[in-house]
């Protein structure tokens, strides 16, 4: 027998008339039948809408934006339980509840692709910053995840209320705890370096790598969509190439994908764009390199040859692809001004190295000289104090650098900028959260232009009062979607209001291969964001950061009314979203 390219046994050469015929006769015959069954199921479905209340809820009347980068359309839809049933236009039964969106657009839920809400949602399930965005599923885990936490693990730099040594037991606190929003993560692949080297900067083992792959293993059995790395700081730039697409090789088995926050996004940001690329070819894997950028200064206006870089690499075969968030400024700490080197141990050594006069002049020459391979945050702007801004809870907070070394230097005008920096992380315990000024708008809207290039907030799911008003945070945690389709799509027009929303939808969703939403079909799960079009817009800045986007009129998570006329509602609908299930 001869198989054909789909797999099918091809033997027509051997076939005789009469047999020809007769397959003929029985496909006619399956034809037939399937047409008669959709045509009864038709006037079954008909009667049954005209006659009865039929669907938990329709929304009418709005402009249908689906998700898949098809022009709008007018259309309502409608929910059973938590799926969408029905999409078309003039819907004839009715629902238990009605939505009026006319005038409205109607969009699948937004995913946030890159978010820190990890520990935030245990606090405080609502998802308040989000949902006033749109956004019906976070996806978290860049570098350092919630899971797995094992032997002497450190998380420097993330305030978590406990710790989970496996992201399933993670998973069903979220669960019973209840959340508003849907949540995804990735393992971070700092957490299994730390699982098993704890704070030390020294090579792993074989034995010792090769339990960091078992850590993994589990985790993508559990339900993580990928591994992340964040290669600019250790412990994820303590691994090599090599060591990632090793890891790599057991996210391949999961069909996985691989995000990454670059080595680096500065100097040799075009090196490390390269290093993305190779880990996904070499390992065979999809890669989502986090909020692509150019974050020097030196640098500026050389987003086009990432571009075309990715593009090339996408034209060979290679799967890479790119998200952004839409503003100039990043946040970090100012502890990313100190030399990787000062940070083995944890913060308690680094803030006992800090006191070292002689360990002060080493660093003070590395800030100033730069390090092969280290992204410098002080060099990335310029020097320039007054573009790094203090996001961190605390007496400095929503300061400026510059004010602040000027209210330090009182004393002693001749005092040197560094000390003044090293005093300060070593009267903050060694970090102080920041944002800085580091990247154009130009070199931003390229990136976003790109087929390839989805958003993410790389923000969290704050609040503007309660425990979760905390800080002086980053306006992306309260506005990154709705300032795309006010600022980008509305005022600027760089972007068409269908190819947005599908950069924050379907685009996302078939990157994680979440299967089941990002677009508005029947079958999809119920998740869809209602909004004004001539009002979305963002209103969070940063010297206010506490201020709910605008213009989000519903949101539905699994069917489940979470914003309802722009007020928040007490239903807490989401799941926890499990990689291929």
């Amino acid at each position: 027998m001869i198989r054909s390219a789909n797999g099918f046994s091809d033997d027509s050469r051997f076939r005789t008339r009469e047999n020809c015929d007769m397959l003929r006769g029985e496909r006619f015959q399956m034809i037939r039948w399937i047409h008669l069954g959709a045509f009864v199921l038709t006037l079954f479905l008909g009667s049954r809408t005209e006659s009865q209340e039929t669907y938990d809820l329709v929304i009418r009347g709005g402009r249908l934006v689906d998700g898949t980068g098809n022009p709008w359309r007018y259309a309502d839809l409608a929910i059973q339980g938590d799926h969408i049933v029905e999409v078309s236009h003039g819907i004839k039964g009715t629902g238990r509840r009605e939505v009026d969106a006319t005038g409205l657009i109607v969009a699948p839920g937004f995913i946030d692709i890159h978010s820190h809400s990890d520990f935030l949602l245990l606090e405080d399930g609502a998802a308040l910053s989000k949902i006033f965005q749109g956004v019906t599923t976070e996806v978290l885990g860049e570098g350092s995840s919630v899971a797995p936490f094992r032997g002497t693990t450190r998380s420097d730099g993330i305030s978590e209320t406990k710790r989970f040594s496996s992201l399933d037991s993670y998973f069903r606190e979220l669960e019973s705890s209840g959340i508003a929003v849907n949540v995804a993560t990735y393992v971070g692949m700092d957490n299994l370096w730390r699982s098993v080297m704890g704070s030390s900067f020294a090579r792993p083992t074989t034995e010792q790598f090769e339990e960091m792959k078992q850590l993994l293993d589990e985790a993508m059995r559990d339900g993580a969509f990928g591994m992340s790395t964040m290669l600019a700081m250790p412990p994820g730039s303590l691994a090599t190439i090599d060591d990632i697409v090793d890891l790599c090789g057991v996210v391949r088995r999961y069909g996985g994908i691989y995000s990454t926050h670059n080595r680096h996004e500065g100097t040799d940001v075009i090196a490390a764009v390269r290093e993305a690329i190779e880990i996904g070819e070499r390992a065979s894997v999809p890669v989502d390199i986090i909020h692509l950028k150019i974050a020097d200064q030196s640098l500026w206006g050389h987003m086009n040859e990432l571009v075309q870089m990715i593009n090339e690499a996408r034209r060979r075969g290679v799967n890479v692809q790119a998200n952004v968030y839409p503003y100039t400024r990043g946040n970090n700490n100012l502890s990313s001004i100190i030399p990787p080197w000062a940070h083995e141990g944890g913060l308690t050594d680094l803030v006992q190295r800090l006191r070292e006069a002689d360990t002060r002049q080493r660093m003070k020459k590395d800030i100033l000289g730069g390090i092969s391979g280290w992204y410098n945050h002080y060099t990335a702007v310029g020097g320039d104090w007054s573009r790094m801004l203090i996001s961190g809870k605390g007496p400095y907070e929503g300061m400026t650098m510059d004010r602040i070394q000027s209210l330090k230097k009182k004393d002693n005008p001749n005092r040197d900028s560094l000390d003044v920096l090293f005093d300060l992380l070593i009267e903050q315990n060694g970090s102080i959260p920041t944002v800085y000024e580091h990247h154009t708008e130009t070199d931003m809207n390229l990136a976003m232009l790109q087929p390839w290039c989805s958003i993410g907030s790389d923000g969290s799911a704050y609040a503007i009062q309660g425990p979760l008003r905390r800080g002086n945070p980053h306006p992306r945690n309260f506005g990154t979607f709705p300032r795309v389709l006010g600022l980008y799509v509305r005022e600027n027009k760089l972007l068409q209001l269908e190819d947005a929303v599908r950069k924050m939808t379907s685009l996302n969703a078939v990157k994680l291969g979440i299967r089941d939403r990002g677009f508005l079909m029947p079958g999809m799960k119920a998740d869809i964001t209602v909004f004004s079009e001539e009002e979305i817009g963002d209103l969070s800045t940063y010297q206010d950061p506490f201020q709910y986007s605008r213009g989000v009129e519903w949101v539905l998570i699994n069917g489940q009314i979470v914003l309802d006329q722009k007020r928040p509602t007490a239903s807490r609908p989401g799941k926890a979203l499990r990689h291929g299930r």
